[in-house]
């Protein structure tokens, strides 16, 4: 009778209701005689789910199965319990998403992952054996030595050695191993508890009518599969799963669970969270005293438990200092800080309190900025201190402890003005720092572990409550938000929120694949490096303490090494994007990156596009360096005269040849008359010069032409060119993000859209742009033509969903003072030229700060001069911005070198503590009669100019204010304006109507401190990193690091010598990169490790370029010899193996004989693409010769042995005769 449930009996009314029939009479049978047809049911997929889901007597059932629910781990694995489970789980993973509810989803996908990874735990946890413990704070505290290692104590066991136990399927359940007998029986009443529950929860979704029609269709489909919605078009070799692939896209709804973690082992219901600053407090006490760390945790402990008292919740501030904040006493001078705070719990749904840790601290040390964190606190509302002061009594008074209060949501409460706070600097900055800069970060298994360890790793902290909606947003979306203001920290934490929550799954799909792109080299490495130290910080929970014990703390002091001198391989990346594996991913790496691995796979070598994308980049490449130094001195003067090169090439990439109509233009470029008519509203850089643009620009072209140079536009375009009659090399991604968008041109984006196959895995940050007309609305409503148009992008065929759009406003960076002077530049913009810019919210800032200071009598008190720019020479981070490379040079005509002297241009995408903005007005090409329009946003201006009569005539101060929000918002402390020209003067009085700037002479000038030579260090690396070489010697001077100056001094004349190819004379060129070979030779000498090896190859690549073949040789066999002998473990894959076959279209270059002769010189001396590959063959070559020299010493040191046997006898003969 059990084939009454086949799929083909079943699938009409009247099979079904002889089926339930069946079910009703087995039923009154008895537990066991239903059981078999249950069992019978479950062997099939759907049937169980679909018979259930109409049967009017299930209750009965699901009752009794609950009441039977196994009790103990042995017990589970053959249950009728675990069997269903597994059913209904895989049941309802299959069910279309857009049928759910997304907690719903989320949770199927939840319990799927929790039931898969249980039974192998419980499965091992029934194995292990233990024989004794002891407790885990005897473990931890040993005081013998510095080392977490069991003291020997009489009479006390040990517990055995979890042999054969796979650490890893508690880490993916998200439990630690237990280390005695009791804790493995209470992980195992908790894993059964849980398992208890999901099934509870999916017999819940049997009940739901709604339900009804998709858990037929999962049995009876009726159209195809709903998966194909998400079916990839790949090419043959990539293969996936519907399901698979469909499982990766579902992720990113689990990331909640992923990312949040509960507190460590043994402590309570109070959740514990510890500043960046109180971890650092932490870790000094771990390493200086043990007695006192232990006294810290217990307390922490003692406080997560709720055990409050008058000696560890003592009051800190005063009573009308709003929000309490208190002090736990530790020792006679020492106090622990912290406040009942109140935060979203891992639902979301609601809001519980906890204790968070600002930090430890002497009792000398408890000024008064508690009182005005405590105000600064309040202004959040009355029912934020409501929730903050409540205690939840214990219901029986026997139990003294307090418990964590939980709230509903509360909707955001307009924020309460609050007194001036009469700060010293100090105190501020250390305000800021509590209120912006802290992070705080749970008291996790895994935070205890890296405390224990002494890594230094990063953690997963709390994130806002926008910034949580961010990361589980679940369509694409665009993030606009100045700099400080987390976006990248929300694409960060997306990708690890995926990330984990496919390790931590026990469903068998694919690894999703995520990549992170900029522009800029240092933003993706330190993005990777961060993302590396929370997943160490993660896996430090699944050690026990005995490989805690072993490990050592990591200091890594390395020299200064530009990363983009890093050959291809150290980077542990294939040359071509086909050639990308699952573990490569996450990847993080820069466009031009990017693009070349996929110009690697679809250009031939053999072509002459092939040749013209793999050659070297110093060489072809036009960048705004290789602009300023090798073309722009070849323009006509009475062209180039008043214009900033910078906007120039700007407008040269970003409209003529990178806007979205270049794309149906034949050249890829925009011809004159359509480029000279477009609007001056939403395109006002040079309106009134667009012919004289256009004519630089046919100058830049037929130059680019003779040279044999390419720009990033030209190859976007070649790119493009070819995919759209070829199909993507590899197998596309799963999730994309791309951070600081407004630096890519537009037909940029299309290239990275094809990347993805998932039209909800895009993921797009940037900020204003001000060199060009960047707008996010334009690159949204252009990937929404794109997705419309279905140009090869949306491989699956479905239609997207609109991507949502967020702006975080709230800046951590940064204070009041100077948001709201910058926004007020933005308010300008948008006035006069709201097509140019996003329009976006005022920036909203967490503390107030001091204005900008305005130097109103710069031309007249010159006896202050010289002790204002003393004041200036000793602060790090302070920098002097100038417009232009003229200005800097005409800055130190009359001043000398005084401090860090920078370019607006330089400055991009940096930050200083304080910002001097030196005649920014003075050196504008605007005169003040077109800077009076800025008056039109005073109030009583009297004159100002009627900005509609003439629109086109104030279109370059749009640019000019642009500028002007770049040099502003550099600062996160201070900024002065100094400017003696009358051109100022709308400026000052449009910011001083508003109360933004503060106007002061030279005598009220406010000293600064004087900077250590650890914050110099510290500044001059952050130099070196963005190229700033001469900045960066300065500060490395000023540090007494003369080795490190000298190294930079060398990457300065690499970089002069580089600037030199196409503008000096050939022997000049070859000079100038012999002095650099010569500068980088003597630092490898000194230095040690990796940089001796980079030093020496840098070097050699020097003097290949200076045609001196003898030094190069000899600095290559330096290089070969120094990592023969260095300790990095360096392995063979820095050296690439030449390949004949990139030469095939130079057949003379690899004549035997030729390469180590005649090569170099053909190389330097032509335009042949090939330096960089001749290094490598170089380098093949000279380890075959030194093997041959090798073998050669052997043989003649053997013919050298039988010849003197040989002579020996001879001569022993001879004496006979």
């Amino acid at each position: 009778m059990l084939d009454l449930f086949s799929k083909d009996r079943i699938v009409n009314e009247a099979g079904l209701r002889a089926a339930l029939r069946h079910l009703d009479a087995r039923s009154s049978s008895g537990a066991t005689a239903l059981q078999a047809t249950v069992e019978h049911m479950l062997s099939s997929p759907h049937i169980f789910a679909y018979i259930i889901s109409v049967w009017d007597r299930r209750e009965a059932m699901i009752s009794q199965i609950m009441t039977d629910f196994p009790t103990k781990s042995q017990e589970y694995p053959a249950s009728i319990a675990r069997k269903m489970l597994d059913n209904l789980s895989m049941n309802f993973l299959a069910c279309p998403a857009e049928s759910l509810a997304m907690d719903v989803s989320r949770d199927i996908t939840h319990h799927r992952c929790f039931s898969e990874g249980a039974l192998p735990v419980l499965f091992a946890l029934n194995s292990m054996e233990f024989s004794g413990a002891r407790s885990f704070e005897d473990e931890i505290f040993d005081k013998s030595n510095d080392r977490f290692v069991k003291k020997k104590v009489r009479n006390r066991n040990r517990p055995k050695a979890h042999t054969s136990i796979d650490r890893s399927l508690f880490v993916r359940l998200g439990v630690v191993v237990p280390l005695t007998s009791e804790a493995a029986a209470l992980l195992s009443t908790q894993i059964l508890a849980k398992l208890k529950n999901a099934l509870s929860f999916y017999f819940s979704l049997l009940r739901r009518t709604e339900l009804a029609g998709d858990i037929k269709a999962l049995l009876f489909p009726i159209v195809g599969e709903y998966a194909k919605y998400v079916a990839p078009e790949v090419s043959s070799t990539d293969v996936e799963s519907p399901t698979d692939r469909l499982n990766v896209y579902q992720l990113v709804q689990h990331m909640k669970t992923a990312l949040y973690f509960d507190n460590a082992d043994g402590f309570g219901e109070w959740r514990i969270l510890i500043s960046t600053q109180a971890y650092k407090h932490l870790r000094e006490f771990r390493r200086a005293d043990k007695n006192i760390f232990k006294i810290i945790f217990k307390k922490i402990k003692q406080l997560s438990n709720g055990h409050f008292s008058d000696d560890n919740h003592k009051r800190l501030n005063g009573p009308d200092a709003g929000i309490p904040i208190y002090d736990a006493k530790m020792t006679k001078d020492l106090r622990l800080v912290y406040q009942i705070d109140c935060v979203p719990d891992k639902d979301g749904k609601s809001e519980r309190q906890v204790i968070k840790i600002y930090g430890i601290y002497m009792d000398a040390q408890l000024d008064r900025v508690w009182d005005a964190l405590g105000s600064h606190l309040a202004r959040k509302g009355r029912e934020y201190r409501r929730r903050c002061i409540f205690r939840k009594r214990p219901l029986l008074s026997k139990y003294s402890a307090i418990l964590p209060g939980s709230f509903p949501l509360a909707d955001p409460e307009p924020e309460c003005p609050g007194s001036p706070l009469n700060l010293s600097d100090k105190d501020n900055d250390h305000l800021h720092s509590l209120l912006v800069l802290e992070k705080y970060v749970t008291f996790s298994q895994a935070f205890l572990h890296s405390l224990i360890a002494d890594q230094d790793v990063q953690h997963v902290f709390m994130l806002t409550p926008q910034e949580q909606k961010i990361v589980e947003c679940t369509t694409s979306c665009y993030v606009l938000g100045r700099r400080g203001t987390g976006k990248t920290t929300t694409m960060l934490f997306k990708i690890l929120g995926i990330q984990r929550a496919w390790e931590m799954s026990a469903i068998d799909m694919l690894k999703p694949r995520q990549i992170f792109v900029t522009k800029s080299r240092v933003l993706a490495t330190r993005v990777e490096e961060y993302f590396t130290k929370l997943l160490e910080s993660l896996a430090l929970a699944g050690y026990t303490l005995e490989e805690l014990a072993k490990m050592k703390a990591r200091s890594v002091q390395e020299g200064p090494v530009d990363l983009n001198d890093l050959p291809e391989s150290q980077m542990n990346m294939p040359m071509k994007y086909s050639e990308l594996e699952d573990k490569h991913f996450p990847l993080f790496l820069t466009f031009d990156r990017l693009a070349k691995m996929i110009a690697a796979d679809i250009f031939s070598k053999k072509d002459s596009a092939g040749v013209f994308f793999n050659a070297d980049a110093h060489d072809c490449f036009v960048t705004y360096d290789v602009f300023t130094n090798q073309y722009w001195p070849y323009f006509p003067q009475n062209l180039s005269q008043n214009l900033n090169p910078w906007l120039v090439f700007s407008e040269f990439m970003g409209i003529i040849k990178g806007s979205e109509h270049t794309l149906t233009c034949p050249e890829g470029v925009l011809d004159r008359q359509t480029y000279l008519l477009l609007p001056h509203r939403s395109n006002p850089n040079f309106a009134n010069q667009r012919g004289i643009l256009y004519d630089m620009f046919e100058h830049y072209t037929k130059m680019k032409r003779q040279r044999r140079h390419h720009d990033v536009a030209d190859r976007t375009h070649a790119i493009l060119k070819v995919l759209r009659s070829q199909r993507f090399p590899g197998q596309q991604i799963d999730y994309l993000y791309v951070d600081e968008a407004q630096d890519n041109l537009l037909i940029d984006a299309l290239f990275l859209r094809q990347l993805c196959k998932n039209p909800d895995g895009l993921f797009w940050a940037g900020e204003i742009s001000a060199e060009s007309s960047f707008r996010f609305s334009d690159l949204k409503a252009f990937l929404y033509r794109v997705e419309q148009q279905n140009i090869s992008v949306n491989s699956a065929g479905a239609c997207p969903r609109q991507p949502a759009m967020f702006q975080l406003a709230i800046n951590y960076r940064s204070h009041g003072g100077i948001i709201n002077c910058a926004s007020s530049v933005v308010e300008l913009i948008t006035k006069f030229w709201p097509n140019t810019i996003d329009n976006l919210r005022p920036e909203k800032e967490v503390v107030d700060g001091p204005k900008p200071v305005f130097f109103t009598d710069w031309d007249k008190d010159t006896v202050h001069h010289q002790q204002f720019w003393l004041q200036m020479r000793d602060k790090a981070e302070l920098c002097i911005l100038v417009r232009d490379n003229a200005a800097r040079q005409k800055f130190r005509d009359q001043v000398g070198q005084i401090g860090l002297i920078m370019t607006l241009y330089e400055s991009k995408g940096m930050e200083f503590d304080d910002v001097l903005l030196y005649n920014f007005f003075e050196d504008s090409a605007i005169d003040l009669s077109r800077w009076h329009i800025v008056l039109n946003g005073v109030d009583g201006r009297g004159y100002a100019p009627n900005f509609e009569r003439d629109e086109a005539r104030y279109a370059g101060v749009c640019s000019e204010l642009k500028l002007l929000y770049v040099g502003i918002t550099r600062a996160k402390k201070n900024v002065w304006i100094v400017d003696k020209s009358d051109r100022s003067e709308p400026m000052r009085k449009f910011w001083t109507s508003r109360n933004q700037i503060e106007n002061c002479t030279l005598r009220t000038c406010v000293p600064h401190p004087v900077s250590t030579p650890e914050e110099w260090a510290y500044f001059g690396h952050s130099l070196f990193s963005y190229k700033r070489y001469p900045q960066a010697i300065h500060c490395f001077e000023r540090a007494n690091l003369h080795r490190k100056a000298k190294v930079c001094e060398a990457y300065q004349l690499r970089e002069v010598a580089r600037s030199s190819v196409g503008v000096a004379s050939l022997s000049d060129q070859k000079r100038a990169f012999n002095v650099a070979a010569d500068a980088f030779s003597d630092c490898a000498a000194t230095a040690t490790g990796i940089e001796k090896l980079q030093y020496y190859r840098n070097s050699a690549d020097c003097y290949v370029r200076a045609g001196d073949d003898l030094k190069a040789t000899k600095a290559y066999l330096k290089f070969h010899r120094s990592r023969a002998t260095c300790p990095c473990g360096i392995d063979g894959g820095l050296i690439h193996h030449f390949t004949i076959d990139y030469y095939s279209p130079y057949p003379s270059l690899y004549r035997p004989g030729y390469v180590l002769d005649v090569l170099p010189r053909t190389i330097c001396s032509s335009s042949v693409p090939g330096i960089s590959v001749f290094h490598d063959n170089l380098i093949t070559r000279l380890k075959a010769l030194s093997q041959i020299q090798l073998d050669f010493e052997k043989r003649a040191k053997d013919a050298e042995g039988k010849f003197t046997e040989k002579f020996a006898e001879m001569r022993r003969q001879l004496d006979v005769r």
